[in-house]
């Protein structure tokens, strides 16, 4: 919106083409989503304990969760609103990429609304149900991955790239949905399951975000990716612009969510986060090092895995609770030391990722 004005200005006055650059609108992105938050945030606490909707807590869980009773949730709608005002703003509106980010990351939070609402009337931590929940998460995930491949404009959008290796792009076929609906889908549950403690979620979201925002960078630039070796794909450099609203407002959160915490993000919050940060890596071809940055969701996620099937294969369980952060918990370890233990983690993996762009 604003880039279109400013483009039409910079015609009549030189200063509006520093608005051309990419970079600089994502460091407007940050500041627009991060300025949302401290502007609004302490009003919308105040709304949402003034409504009620508190957090309810599992019966089995932690013993010690059972004080956060209450505490205002479903934060995740200031993320979203403050990633939607910041892309809507910075974004060049004409790129097919930002339509479909945006529509999936609102179609997420949409599903994560309607499970957070279910919790509250119904006083029940199940909400929606896991059947009905992961149906919408299916159809939403298959209408972006039919999208993005029928609208792909070179082979090198729907290929694997594998990391470490400069020549090696697999074509996918029909396979780029199945992909690409395995990913979205994926990361939005993953995200939900390691959004359970103070912060936790949050700032590897942010970590991973701002990597994936690098790999657009140079994804979308003629010359970066082929000094890199990695395929050009027009129009992903625009997808920066939508990583730097989630930072901006992923940090924005985590200055009310941090420990001990002011709001939750709520399944709103945490399965449009994950979906954006998927549809991201699928866009920009990095599925496989989005496994590797995202270490810490895939941790998440194997953990409950591995504890469903060693309960029905053997009677026992691996842990004392998943997912594994609740392990922890429960082994006496206190809750701040096990999110920053696992930011740095993240923050090691990312690091991890972002070093394959050299190294092939």
């Amino acid at each position: 919106m604003l880039t279109w004005l400013f483009n039409n200005l910079s015609q009549d006055y030189s200063f509006f083409n520093v608005f051309r650059y990419l970079t600089f609108r994502g460091i407007c992105g940050v500041l627009t989503a991060i300025g949302i938050f401290f502007i609004f945030g302490a009003t919308m606490i105040r709304k949402l304990s003034d409504h009620k909707i508190g957090q309810t807590v599992r019966a089995d869980g932690p013993p010690m969760h059972f004080s956060k009773v209450g505490t205002p949730t479903m934060g995740g709608a200031m993320i979203l609103i403050a990633v939607v005002v910041a892309t809507l703003l910075w974004a060049d509106l004409t790129n097919r990429y930002i339509w479909v980010i945006l529509f999936t990351t609102i179609a997420f939070g949409l599903i994560g609304w309607v499970d957070d609402y279910q919790k509250l009337i119904n006083k029940d931590p199940k909400g929606m149900g896991a059947r009905n929940k992961f149906l919408l998460q299916s159809v939403s995930g298959l209408i972006t991955a039919f999208f993005l491949f029928y609208t792909a404009r070179s082979p090198a959008e729907t290929a694997l790239l594998v990391p470490l290796f400069k020549d090696v792009a697999i074509p996918l076929g029909w396979g780029f949905i199945v992909l690409t609906y395995l990913v979205v889908v994926g990361t939005s549950n993953a995200v939900n399951l390691t959004d359970g403690l103070d912060g936790l979620a949050i700032m590897p979201a942010v970590m991973v975000a701002g990597a994936l925002g690098v790999f657009a960078y140079t994804t979308g630039n003629a010359n970066f990716s082929g000094y890199l070796g990695i395929p050009y794909i027009a129009g992903a450099g625009e997808v920066l612009i939508f990583c730097s609203a989630l930072v901006g407002a992923g940090l924005g959160f985590l200055w009310f969510n941090t420990y001990p915490a002011q709001v939750f993000m709520g399944d709103i919050g945490a399965l449009s986060l994950g979906a954006a940060i998927g549809i991201v890596a699928v866009i920009v071809r990095q599925e496989i090092v989005l496994m590797v940055m995202g270490g810490i969701f895939v941790m998440e996620t194997v953990s409950v895995i591995l504890q469903v099937v060693s309960f029905k294969l053997i009677g026992r369980r691996l842990f004392r609770m998943a997912p594994i952060h609740h392990h922890f918990e429960l082994k006496g370890w206190p809750e701040p030391k096990i999110i920053v233990r696992f930011w740095i983690i993240s923050l090691i993996l990312v690091l991890i990722g972002l070093a394959t762009l050299k190294v092939r």
